[in-house]
């Protein structure tokens, strides 16, 4: 027989399950928004300009939306009223935590600078690095809205897992990597992902507690990373010139869309499982999006191999590993 003490229990323990799985699509939309951001910086031969195009196309989706749809007006309102008015109710919102995007526009401008010289393979293996050990951090201090994540073996075993599985998946990559103290600069942009995850998650939640509250953080997040990577293609354009042509094919624009849809979505989610559970649910997701892009729309210079493939599989055995604790509770 259900007790009326178990029903919140099982409720709790449901969303904590599609939150995780809402983690695994976003983090698949992500590998499928890199592939197509990937394709237009390769036509352009500049990535800054293809991560501006792509956060302005997603800017002019979530505008027009905001335009369209009252709540999302609301919300936006509820998130100023918050910033003008912190200490009257209005949620304990300061400015600073409204400035998530500037941490996705660091992380697309060390790209550009250090992707060349380190490899793909390095800089994953350091964002992911940083990500993972600030996504404990993050959630102890109680950035998310969450609230303050305890220190737990799982969680510990989860983030050396999780970096293990990187590590492991892009093994075939990392001989003989040049320039590994430019390093330094993705890891920094993992630490900053963490970091963004969490106080979008509390702009979310500030704007409103329904899915109109999570619209609004992403309209946030990318109107600031909009005017962060701006500025950085202006300091571009007069050392390198503007690109020269624009390519035909319409599907190469979508990024935008991917990056509206799962930046909403991880500031619903970041709520419920918190910010370490939303990192390694997105990075597996990640991983087997690359996988199946790999797969059944393969690059010219990508093969899938076995160390992707196992890399992949490690990946969820660290997510389960690290969502023990919450399904639990």
């Amino acid at each position: 027989m259900t007790t009326t003490a178990t029903r919140p229990a099982r409720s709790a323990q449901h969303h904590q399950v599609v939150g995780l799985s809402a983690a695994f699509g976003i983090g698949m939309l992500v590998a499928v928004q890199s592939r197509l951001n990937g394709e237009l910086g390769h036509v352009l031969a500049d990535g800054v300009a293809a991560a501006l195009i792509s956060f302005g196309t997603g800017l002019l989706i979530l505008l027009i939306g905001t335009a369209l749809v009252p709540p999302i007006r609301r919300s936006l309102g509820n998130v100023w009223r918050a910033i003008r008015t912190p200490m009257r109710g209005h949620g304990g919102l300061r400015w600073w935590q409204c400035i998530g995007g500037l941490a996705g526009a660091f992380l697309v401008a060390t790209q550009s600078i250090t992707v060349s010289v380190i490899g793909v393979a390095v800089f994953t293996v350091a964002g992911v690095a940083g990500q993972a050990v600030s996504s404990l951090v993050v959630d102890r201090l109680g950035f998310g809205p969450a609230g303050p994540q305890p220190y737990t073996t799982l969680r510990v075993v989860g983030a050396v897992l999780a970096l293990a599985a990187v590590v492991l998946a892009v093994s075939s990559q990392l001989s003989h990597p040049d320039g590994l103290l430019l390093a330094v600069l993705p890891a920094l942009g993992g630490i900053g992902a963490a970091v963004q995850q969490a106080i979008n998650g509390r702009v979310a939640r500030t704007a409103s507690r329904d899915a109109y509250g999570a619209v609004a953080a992403g309209v946030v997040n990318f109107l600031v990373g909009f005017v962060a990577l701006l500025a950085v293609f202006l300091v571009d354009l007069t050392m390198r010139g503007a690109p020269q042509h624009l390519p035909s094919e319409p599907w190469l624009y979508l990024g935008g869309a991917c990056g509206v849809i799962f930046i909403s979505a991880a500031a619903a989610v970041v709520r419920v499982v918190g910010v370490f559970v939303l990192g390694l649910g997105t990075l597996a997701g990640q991983l087997i999006g690359s996988l199946f892009i790999d797969l059944f729309v393969p690059a010219a210079d990508k093969a899938v191999t076995f160390p992707v493939v196992a890399g992949t599989l490690l990946a969820l055995v660290a997510v389960v590993v690290a969502a023990v604790p919450n399904l639990r509770r």
